[in-house]
């Protein structure tokens, strides 16, 4: 299925569709909100532009010297090329500590690598420990959003699971009973499990340390319990100098969620006393966005979800009607980096308004890099006849003034079966023809 059949499942319940686009608006409002208290927003936006494009300019140097800050500090770093090495060398690590149950906290590496169900397949039980990660966990599901994972879901349908996976009393979907209730299953996962595995928001070259921002304090609990602790990260996540930092902290959580700073910002220098802690540092195919000139700026995202927030289409199709695990505008521009063919169908899921490029708060130019895609995907010859054929009639009345008035006059005559025949207009409908064209009007007032 591509994005259009998925998207005409979730709005096939248009209610539904509705609740979820205004969710989503309501948390975009919050962030202009919190952008909008910050004199200096803009200044922040170009410093964090700077402080990417240096570090991804020379990201071989600040890899050499995090890894060996890192390891003077009792920190054992690895490299993985793709997501099998990196899942082999989590396994790895739990199988020497002989660990066989883990908490997580929220990865979305993890979750590109598809680490659960490898190591659930090996006989280790995997726990997500973020709220949403377990709750779409529990229903066998994937997130549907980076920062919301289970954004999709309304608290009635996440009532009735917890019936039948945690056994609470039924018909109860108020917010916070639910939340204390998978919070007591929780607590129990986190003190039986003998490994904990966070995701990295950001890694400080200068101190070799690394930093996990949650709202839950996951990330804290999982790992003070555990007595082994691996963090994986993208070789994005790099930044030169802990001074760097407050810029990205300032920026990350009011673009997520609207809130000042997350809860819990916390700071991983060394292994605590007796533990050990691991960095797993992976590539999965960054190398190759970073050799291109065009795209590489998509390595600068710090994964806030604003884009998601704004976007007219993610909001109006849900995250699952993407078939890339990152949904949205920059989900869409590293899916078609990882394989255009498969995936260039989310490069035409884009108005182009370009909300998403004016969000961002290190300027990824978002919409330019899904059109330049949508070049690349017509010019590799990937796209099906009938849209190709559909196109190029379309530039062809377009160029020709004469055949473009005619298909203006015949709108106007036809327009009523038109709008009835017009697939891109499912849903809404096409404008109604003026009396009179602009060119009408014009001669009339020569």
């Amino acid at each position: 299925m591509n994005h259009r059949e998925r998207a005409r499942e979730f709005l096939a319940d248009r209610e539904y569709a509705k609740w979820h686009d205004e969710a989503l608006w309501f948390v975009r409002m919050k962030r202009d909100a919190a952008a909008k208290s910050v004199k200096e927003w803009e200044d922040l936006r170009e410093a964090a532009e700077k402080i990417k494009e240096h570090t991804i300019e020379h990201l071989g140097f600040y890899l050499r010297e995090f890894a060996k800050n890192a390891s003077k500090k009792g920190i054992k770093v690895h490299f993985a090329k793709d997501a099998k090495e990196h899942n082999e060398i989590v396994y790895s690590i739990l199988k020497k500590h002989r660990v066989t149950k883990v908490v997580k906290s929220k990865s979305m590496l993890t979750e590109e690598c598809e680490l659960n169900p490898f190591l659930e397949s090996r006989g280790i039980e995997v726990t997500d420990t973020d709220l949403g990660e377990r709750i779409v966990q529990l229903r066998g599901d994937r997130p549907s959003h980076i920062v919301l994972p289970a954004i999709h879901l309304k608290k009635e349908q996440i009532g009735k699971l917890f019936e039948e996976k945690l056994h609470i009393e039924k018909g109860n979907s108020d917010p916070l009973y639910l939340t204390n209730e998978a919070r007591k299953d929780l607590r129990d996962k986190f003190l039986k499990a003998q490994g904990a595995i966070t995701g990295v928001n950001f890694a400080v070259s200068e101190t070799g340390g690394i930093v996990v921002c949650t709202n839950e304090g996951n990330a804290d609990l999982g790992t003070s319990l555990a007595k082994v602790h691996i963090a994986c990260m993208g070789i994005e996540k790099l930044i030169p100098k802990l001074k760097h930092l407050g810029v990205f902290t300032r920026l990350l959580a009011r673009n997520a969620t609207g809130q000042p700073i997350t809860s819990y910002t916390t700071h991983f220098n060394s292994p605590s006393k007796d533990k050990e802690m691991h960095i797993v540092i992976v590539d999965n195919g960054r190398s190759e966005i970073l050799k291109n000139k065009e795209h590489k700026k998509a390595l600068f995202c710090i994964r806030c979800g604003a884009c998601m927030n704004t976007c007219p289409i993610y909001r109006r199709s849900g995250g699952h009607s993407y078939s890339y695990v990152i949904p949205g505008p920059i989900g869409s521009v590293l899916a078609n980096a990882r394989d255009l063919k498969n995936n260039g169908d989310l490069a035409f899921a884009s108005t182009l308004c370009g909300s998403c490029t004016n969000i961002c708060p290190v300027k990824i130019d978002l919409h330019h890099q899904l059109f330049s895609y949508r070049k690349e995907y017509v010019q590799r010859g990937y796209m099906g006849f009938k849209k190709r054929l559909s196109y190029k009639t379309a530039s062809f009345i377009l160029r020709n003034p004469f055949f473009f008035l005619a298909s203006m006059k015949g709108y106007k005559a036809f327009y009523p079966f038109l709008s009835k025949m017009n697939l891109w207009g499912e849903g809404r409908a096409l404008p109604k023809p003026a009396k009179k064209s602009f060119r009408e009007i014009y001669k009339e007032m020569e």
